[in-house]
């Protein structure tokens, strides 16, 4: 559906707009776009490679915008953003990220949706590398760069452009727009306190499950049980609840293994991924692809293989003795996830944490505190600078220094220093043989460029 037409996107190089761009132009469509971190001179390395695969891109001031083009922006860009005046001006018709997503989704004949407050871009590859080995070749829009697609040719490879007829894609439930997906097979990994209330969370989920084909839903959760009760569901999990069920789970140097029991068979998986949580993603992975009659051996066997997202737990290297580990841990769920992967393995671990934003402080503050202190090991240590802000008018009343404060009262060894300079050099000075440095945060693609000069310093 995107053969032929013209799109500007304002903010090209985010994690959710990047990779939409790249298949649009991949069907033929001329793609065009800006980003105020390209302005800021951020990520020079990301978009210089968009700009060699063709794309045009222009200061975010309104420039690049011309007749004949559909402008896609989030729905939170602001009328005064000088590309939304210029298209407005214009009268172009604007879509969201969300919008042109779904509408390349609901034309599959084959759409396999993966929402839930965690794992969904983990599972969302997963499904993906599956299919992919399987010879479906799927279209795969996800929200991180998946390892087994990245190369020197394609570093950014959160996409995966195949047969229009099979897409797989992670859904959003942070603005709600998981409602415009029609999915034959409907993932939910988990329900937990983000972006929204859990009353409206349960409505979201509920109505995207009852929609599909086959819905395969946590049977571990309990904020997904009202989910369970659909005729078109296949439960995963650890519990004997389960359909897809996994069992005896062990925790190995280099990653984990553990059993899947369906249907009256036993099949041992093994993942280069750490954590019971990915085993729960494999499960969840699984299930979707037998949903579409891939067998669990040869999902086992295609999982055997999969390296993984960009910032996912990913190992960076070590130097000195010392790992450094990029993670994209940001909501009381994923740190809580991230925190039992790495109390799985012996040594401490200095934990660097950049809220990723003032409004998720005061919308999941606490949760968050109680999650980092209860996940922390007696000789963990955390290091908090503020939040992430590219600007606006957002509430700055609820800060760093708040999170830590909760976070030492229960029981955390937690620090605030206002600068992501001010906490490395501090970690470094703390680094010991045999610890483990986690770079945890979300929204910001530095993070990484930063773990690496934590790399380059130890060693």
């Amino acid at each position: 559906m995107s053969e032929n037409k013209s799109y500007f996107f304002c903010g090209i190089g985010g994690s959710g707009m990047l990779p939409l761009a790249m298949i649009v132009a991949a069907r033929g469509a001329r793609v065009a776009g800006s980003d105020r971190s390209r302005d800021q001179g951020r990520s020079a390395d990301k978009f210089g490679w968009i700009e060699a695969q063709g794309i045009a891109l222009f200061p975010q001031d309104g420039s690049g915008v011309a007749a004949g083009q559909t402008l896609v922006a989030s729905a939170a860009v602001e009328d005064s953003v000088p590309d939304v005046a210029a298209a407005n001006a214009l009268e172009l018709p604007r879509m969201t990220r969300a919008d042109l997503n779904a509408a390349l989704f609901n034309d599959a004949a084959q759409a396999i949706g993966v929402g839930g407050t965690s794992g969904k871009s983990t599972v969302t590859g997963m499904v993906g590398w599956i299919l992919e080995r399987a010879g479906r070749k799927p279209t795969v829009m996800n929200g991180a760069v998946m390892r087994n697609f990245a190369n020197e040719d394609a570093p950014f490879a959160s996409a995966l452009v195949g047969d229009a007829a099979t897409y797989v894609s992670e859904v959003d439930e942070s603005d709600a727009s998981i409602a415009l997906y029609r999915p034959d097979v409907a993932v939910v990994t988990n329900i937990s306190l983000d972006h929204k209330s859990l009353d409206e969370l349960h409505q979201l989920f509920g109505d995207f499950a009852a929609k599909a084909r086959v819905a395969v839903v946590n049977a571990d959760d309990p904020e997904s049980t009202p989910l369970l009760a659909g005729g078109n569901v296949i439960r995963f999990g650890f519990s004997g609840a389960a359909a897809m069920r996994g069992s005896d789970f062990e925790a190995l140097a280099d990653g984990c293994r553990f059993l899947a029991h369906f249907a009256a068979t036993t099949t041992e998986v093994r993942l280069r991924m750490p954590g019971r949580h990915n085993a729960m993603n494999a499960l969840a992975a699984i299930a979707a692809a037998r949903a579409v009659n891939i067998s669990v051996a040869d999902s086992a066997a295609a999982l055997a293989d999969f390296a993984g997202l960009a910032r996912r737990y990913e190992v960076l290297g070590q130097a000195g003795g010392v790992t450094v580990i990029d993670d994209f841990a940001h909501n009381p769920d994923k740190v809580a996830a991230t925190l039992a992967a790495v109390a799985e393995l012996p040594g401490r671990a200095l934990l660097f944490f950049q809220p990723h934003g003032y409004g998720p402080l005061h919308q999941m503050g606490k949760e968050l505190a109680a999650s980092f202190a209860k996940g922390m090991r007696g000789r963990d240590r955390l290091f908090v600078c503020d939040p992430v802000y590219f600007g606006g008018t957002v509430d700055r009343s609820v800060g760093s220094d708040t999170l830590v404060a909760d976070i030492v009262a229960g029981g955390g060894d937690a620090v605030h220093l206002p600068t992501r300079n001010e906490c490395g050099a501090a970690i470094l000075t703390d680094a010991k043989p045999g610890d483990r440095i986690l770079i945890l945060g979300a929204r910001d693609d530095t993070l990484t460029d930063f773990g690496r000069e934590l790399l380059g310093k130890l060693g």
